[in-house]
């Protein structure tokens, strides 16, 4: 059994909830860095503050994608992903803007930026679920234009708020201003009716139907789990932990010896838990043990080639971004404008504009989203997503060069396009190579390489920001530029054969 095509509407239907994540995602991404900054955070430390919520990611995407894959309720098997992460996302962008220390504000960040993937990571499973593979490049990109509005909104609604409703953008030292506050309030009821439309008019196929469609690809795949290809990959398992665990180490001991910056240790020391998992889950796999954890583990360690080679890609795109969120209100103010009071109508002023950029990258994100399939269709996903990627790169480095708002936004506009290709292309290609009763799984862990990157640039941004660069974040900038041209070349390295892999188990309600 085939899956059926479904009509533009259903497909706007069971994408709508991504204008309402959207629209709290450009809230954190955009006045996060801010509120961290009027609550008095350094700036060679902003990258780690940012770390709770990605750290927490790395563990809650794969186990909710994993038991997602298992549910089934009156709500479908996705939808309540959706509805508890809306609720929890909602209820935290309320908090964010009343924190009163900067050690509230981290740790609502943390609760905020894991329940919205909570919500998101199981709306890239449902357009895998619910679409055939004809209509994905379209769902994707029905995803790309509502993150697009909803961004643009959301960015744009401090600087609202601020000059067409006279609300102040100014407050005492350590008080977050009006028109922040009530952006995030704003946000909040969005989020939650943006989801509650998706929940209440979309339709999800039963267990039943999705082994239909699964059976019906069974002939084009071929089992590798034969005894001795189990023992190779049990062995590299434990292998590849012991390597992984001899690299943090050393590491960790290179951080310590050489009394370098603290933030070095995030990802030495993330090497070596890393490592300890696939020791000690190759351990209990020679014994035969099977349960949920050794299953996490493994099908990480068994991702199809073209997800190993997509997530090399995602790892400098999201590099790249996370250069920009993190730097870019500091850029603005200091390297641009040459505001450093936070306390002036200046600096505020000029941080108003920053939320004006993203709106701007949004906004051009949402205008090309139906027009990067068209360019795909006459060249390939892979030509297309290379070139969004250098328009991208080449945006950021060009932030160095101007010194006006015009050139500003004008910086923006590659950014966008490549913005639009990161949501929608990688996600194309890979679902192809993804097994349907593991699609909310590998896409869970294919969020990884949006987490790692925030871990890398935490650590080694951090790190030349405050020691090399001289406290001067444009230089983060230049090299977030940089890496998403990387990340454009890399693309065409990238192969879209099917997975070969048998599901382990049949897929059914729980």
């Amino acid at each position: 059994m085939q899956k059926p095509k479904l009509g533009f509407w259903d497909i706007w239907n069971m994408s709508f909830g991504f204008l309402g994540i959207q629209f709290g995602f450009a809230l954190q991404n955009a006045n996060v860095s801010r509120i961290f900054s009027t609550l008095n955070a350094p700036v060679e430390d902003l990258a780690v503050f940012w770390l709770a919520a990605p750290l927490t990611g790395l563990i809650v995407q794969p186990i909710i994608g994993y038991f997602s894959d298992r549910t089934w309720t009156r709500l479908g098997r996705r939808r309540p992903y959706f509805l508890v992460g809306a609720i929890l996302s909602s209820l935290a962008l309320v908090a964010m803007p009343n924190s009163s220390s900067l050690w509230m504000a981290i740790g609502v960040l943390w609760i905020m930026d894991s329940s919205i993937n909570i919500s998101m990571e199981p709306f890239r499973a449902f357009v895998g679920d619910n679409l055939p593979q004809r209509q994905r490049a379209l769902g994707f990109s029905m995803q790309s234009f509502f993150i697009g509005i909803g961004a643009v909104v959301g960015s744009l609604l401090p600087y609202m708020f601020t000059n067409w409703m006279g609300i102040s953008n100014t407050a005492p030292e350590g008080v977050i201003p009006d028109s922040v506050t009530y952006s995030f309030y704003a946000g909040a009821a969005v989020f939650l009716i943006a989801v509650l439309w998706t929940v209440f008019n979309s339709k999800e196929y039963s267990p039943e139907e999705m082994a239909q469609f699964e059976q019906s690809d069974i002939a084009k795949k071929v089992s590798r789990d034969t005894p001795e290809d189990l023992r190779a990959n049990i062995n590299w398992q434990f292998i590849n932990g012991v390597i992984m665990l001899l690299i943090g180490i050393a590491g960790a001991s290179w951080v310590y010896f050489n009394e370098l910056k603290n933030d070095l240790y995030i990802l030495t020391v993330g090497l070596v838990v890393a490592g300890l998992l696939f020791i000690v889950v190759g351990l209990l796999r020679k014994q035969n043990i099977k349960n949920g954890f050794t299953t996490i583990i493994t099908d990480m360690q068994n991702m199809p080639i073209t997800m190993k080679q997509l997530s090399i890609v995602q790892f400098f795109s999201w590099f790249a971004l996370f250069s920009m969120w993190i730097y870019m209100n500091d850029t603005v103010t200091g390297h641009v404008f040459n505001f450093f009071d936070k306390t002036s109508q200046g600096y505020n002023d000029a941080a108003d504009w920053v939320p004006v950029m993203f709106g701007v990258y949004n906004g051009v994100a949402a205008a090309v989203a139906f027009l990067l399939p068209v360019v795909a269709k006459r060249t390939s996903n892979k030509v297309t997503h290379m070139l969004a990627l250098i328009l991208g790169g080449l945006g950021l480095i060009s932030v160095y060069f101007v010194s006006d708002r015009i050139g500003l936004v004008m910086s923006m506009v590659g950014v966008g396009v490549a913005w639009a290709s990161i949501l929608s292309i990688p996600y194309a290609m890979l679902s192809g190579s993804l097994p349907s009763n593991k699609m909310g799984y590998y896409m869970g862990v294919f969020n990884f390489f949006i987490v790692i990157p925030q871990l890398v640039a935490a650590s080694i941004l951090g790190y030349l920001v405050g020691t090399v660069f001289n406290e001067q974040p444009v230089y983060a900038i230049l090299i977030g530029g940089c890496s998403m041209i990387l990340a454009g070349l890399l693309t065409l390295n990238v192969t879209t054969a099917r997975t070969v892999n048998i599901p382990e188990t049949p897929l059914r309600p729980q």
